[in-house]
């Protein structure tokens, strides 16, 4: 299927032949008919991508401060690498989507195949869309009115927050199509509105919806017509949908109001505040969310969870509905606010009116809607080219060799795979096969980026592919249990990032289905977890040196983790787990790395915490050595995240972040330095690709990688 797609690096816009999306539970897989530009936010965001690097680092300085940190404990070039990591992943545009339900996820839903709905869809023949961010067309609104319903939405939220009374004045500041909306939901109020733009065709078309304007291109004073529209008082309130880095339309805003008048800001201006303007007014200023209660919360957007209506009278899907009823009745009139209509494949032109300042409103962007075409665009898999490499490819597993060579299929293309995982196994000289995600994107940007021969969003045609024998498992946590026992199954080879599994009834799956394995076509599998730290050169020497020593050793792992907000699905502990068992399982496996032998006693003591994310982990050893993991949320970023530090015979070695390695007392052994930060990830693919090809024994005994998994869990407390 076509999707639009905006480069942040270089603000190249294209139409990709992307995988059609996998539906999920609670979601709707929706055919689209119409998609509008928003111009506003897309124009900022191809700009952004065609600015400079400087010009990037002035518009977000929070995310150079976060820049400077990391090089000052990762080092330049890993920075630099995870920089342009970010900003080569393409942007999906578009959140205005009209379509037919082409499949409905589980869960129970109002939603049947064959129904019309609006959703903040992105530009793209297919998208899959949680229910609660849809809502149904009624019968006179035709499908190019109803792809203005979320942009009617984000204006109608800002008219809840300003709380209008009939006969109230009210100015709104800016008349794009956000501004036009709002003008026509504020006369349906029962409101006056004064219009301000420099725009005079915009102006035109405020007045013809019933406002009076202010023509800022005359030099037309807009503090002096508000108060001649307020009759003297002051305006009740301002709307300022206006998008600007200038401070002035909230300067403005102040000035025009009354006496305890209300502000809200829709759009996107400068917020330099000057306190005399709000202090004797006693004004009140807020920021609109986007459309409305639900916005951002995952419970949800994502899960499905609603408000009660009694409580939250409007959230975001019944704004959606008010909007449209609003259209259906002809108090909300968009057709004239149609400016250009592109077919889905002239994409790029559409944007280039976007991006070249020229006139223009709604620019929509329309798709085929044939029997014919409906069938292609549910295609999930997309041919990338022959990007095998010039290794032999994998045998059958019919033919008696001792080596297959190593044909991966991987699942999951999110950041870590994309910047680091991927990378590494790419530079062990395997078959890249096939790489699958849930949405197809970040899945096609990765197949194009490191050379896999094709992309999807099928993840059972990568267990069913005969040409994969080894499978990588980078979803999220929840799932990969129950990809282990199905790739497993399937008769692969596995590599599963941390950690294997959430809960102890999900590891008595994965041992079943590890012991049954010798009837599988493969006679021996290889299963590891992504605990790529025990392989990072400054730990094999670490381990080299420890060997040497007598009697039982004292590890300090001191982890100064960062906070993560209690929503991220990190910290769920039905999606994520909790983050002992997501990341400091890591550190538990790279002590007993260490150790050499089985941890017989464990022990957690958290901070008090809504997260519980602040903890010392106690480790006993079988041979009397113990172990601390200081794992804490609630530290600096300016400070180097890791720290394992040794005592052993009267000897330390202390390694600092992967980067430096110094030991006190140790015979011929003082400091190991690396250029750059080494945390073990080529190694680890490395030791992985070997196994497979029968080069080595595991890399780390399955019974171990049982061993960490169950204590990361019992810790966790799941």
């Amino acid at each position: 299927m076509k999707q639009v797609l905006q480069s942040l690096k270089t603000g190249i816009t294209e139409v990709a032949e992307v995988p059609c999306p996998a539906v999920k539970r609670g979601q709707l897989l929706i055919h689209s008919s119409q998609t509008l530009v928003s111009a506003g936010t897309e124009r900022m965001l191809v700009e952004f991508g065609k600015a400079g690097w400087i010009e990037k680092a002035r518009q977000q300085p929070d995310k150079v401060r976060m820049v400077l940190d990391k090089i000052r404990t990762d080092g330049l070039m890993p920075t630099i690498e995870a920089v342009f990591n970010k900003l080569d992943q393409p942007l999906p545009l578009g959140y205005c989507n009209v379509g037919r339900v082409l499949e409905v996820g589980g869960g129970g839903t109002a939603f049947e195949i064959g129904d019309r709905v609006v959703s903040n869809g992105k530009h793209a023949e297919v998208v899959s869309v949680p229910i609660n961010l849809c809502a149904k067309v009624p019968e006179g609104v035709s499908d190019e009115e109803a792809a203005f319903t979320v942009l009617g939405a984000i204006a109608l939220q800002g008219i809840r927050l300003v709380k209008p009374t009939l006969g109230e004045a009210v100015v709104v500041t800016g008349l794009g199509l956000i501004g036009l909306v709002t003008v026509q939901l504020l006369r349906a109020h029962g409101c006056r509105v004064l219009g301000i733009d420099y725009d005079p065709a915009k102006l035109e078309m405020a007045k013809r919806f019933g406002a009076e304007v202010v023509n800022l291109s005359t030099g037309e004073d807009p503090v002096a017509a508000a108060q001649r529209f307020s009759r003297g008082r002051g305006v009740d309130a301002v709307i300022i949908t206006a998008s600007t880095k200038s401070n002035e339309p909230v300067h403005q805003a102040a000035l025009m109001c009354r006496k305890r008048g209300r502000i809200v800001l829709v759009g996107v201006t400068g917020l330099e505040l000057s306190r005399a303007d709000f202090f004797e007014k006693e004004l009140t200023f807020q920021v609109s969310c986007s459309y409305g209660p639900g916005r951002y919360d995952p419970n949800y957007e994502d899960k499905g969870h609603d408000y009660p209506a009694a409580f939250v009278r409007w959230t975001e899907q019944r704004n959606f509905e008010a909007v449209l009823d609003m259209m259906a009745d002809g108090r909300l009139d968009v057709k004239p606010l149609i400016s250009h209509r592109f077919a889905i494949d002239k994409a790029e032109q559409a944007y280039e009116v976007v991006a070249g300042g020229g006139a223009s409103l709604g620019i929509l962007l329309n798709y085929p809607q044939s029997e014919e075409s409906a069938k292609g665009v549910r295609r999930q898999t997309v041919d990338l080219g022959s990007h095998a490499s010039s290794r032999p490819q994998p045998l059958s597993r019919t033919e008696k060799k001792d080596v297959c060579p190593a044909s991966l299929g991987v699942i999951g293309a999110g950041n870590y795979a994309t910047a680091v995982l991927i990378s590494a196994f790419k530079a062990t000289g395997a078959r890249l096969k096939t790489v699958a995600s849930g949405g197809g994107v970040s899945g096609l940007h990765a197949g194009r980026k490191f050379g896999f021969e094709a992309t999807t969003t099928d993840t059972a045609s990568v267990l069913a592919d005969a040409e994969v024998n080894a499978v990588i498992i980078t979803t999220r946590h929840d799932s990969h249990a129950r990809m282990v026992c199905d790739a497993l199954a399937a008769g692969k080879h596995v590599f599963v990032e941390k950690p294997l599994c959430l809960k102890v009834d999900e590891l008595e799956q994965i041992k079943a289905a590890h012991s049954s394995f010798s009837t599988a076509p493969l006679a021996s599998p290889v299963v590891m977890v992504g605990f790529n730290r025990r392989f990072a050169p400054q730990v094999q020497k670490m381990k080299e040196l420890l060997a040497g020593a007598t009697g039982p050793k004292a590890f300090v792992m001191t982890v100064n983790a960062g906070a993560i907000p209690a929503e991220h699905w990190t910290q769920d502990p039905e999606v994520g787990g909790g983050r002992v068992v997501g990341e400091a399982c890591h550190f538990i496996d790279l002590l007993r790395f260490l150790a050499g032998v089985p941890i017989v006693e464990w022990r957690r003591t958290s901070m008090n915490s809504a997260t519980q994310d602040t903890v010392n982990l106690e480790l006993v050893f079988a041979d009397g050595s113990v172990g601390t993991v200081h794992y804490f949320a609630n530290g600096s970023k300016s400070f180097p995240k890791e720290r394992l530090e040794v005592f052993t015979g009267g000897r330390v070695l202390q390694l600092d972040n992967f980067r430096r390695l110094t030991g006190y007392g140790w015979p011929g052994f003082s400091k190991m330095n690396l250029w750059r930060q080494d945390k073990g990830q080529k190694n680890c693919a490395k030791a992985f690709v070997a196994a497979i090809e029968g080069d080595s024994s595991l890399p780390i005994p399955f019974e171990e990688i049982i061993e960490v998994s169950r204590i990361s869990i019992e810790l966790a407390g799941n």
